[in-house]
């Protein structure tokens, strides 16, 4: 199934909802492709950490959304690192996702600031000199 296909089945998303109301279906499903995404770039296979799958959401939301993919993961309730690693411990306390022991909602925070990564480093952006 590709990215774009992503869906929850019946039920899965009312769970989710009942654990972190404050996400959209959406961000859920992005962090989801986002992994997928870093996955791929890998030689093989394995364990991600979560500034890895940070890096992987900041790259997804630039190729898919370009200039506006800062508004797009806030309308979803993204609004720093931090809120993808809670969209993935909320993932993996439903079962959903597969964590490490030494994994935590720690390795989230600060990857990086969404308004330098997706506005002031944008790659059109006026001010960014060449």
């Amino acid at each position: 199934m590709s990215a774009p296909e992503l869906a929850f089945r019946d039920g899965v998303m009312d769970r989710i909802r009942l654990k972190e109301p404050r996400f959209d279906e959406q961000a859920y499903l992005f962090v989801l492709a986002a992994l997928e995404l870093c996955q791929q770039r890998l030689p093989e296979r394995r364990h991600i950490t979560g500034a890895e799958l940070a890096v992987a959401c900041r790259d997804l939301a630039m190729q898919r959304y370009g200039v506006i993919a800062r508004m797009v993961l806030e309308h979803w309730g993204l609004r720093s690192t931090e809120n993808i690693g809670d969209v993935v411990f909320t993932l993996v306390e439903l079962g959903l996702l597969m964590s490490q022991p030494q994994d935590s909602k720690e390795d989230f925070v600060g990857v990086y600031d969404f308004a330098e990564a997706f506005d002031q480093n944008y790659p059109w952006n006026p001010s960014v000199s060449a």
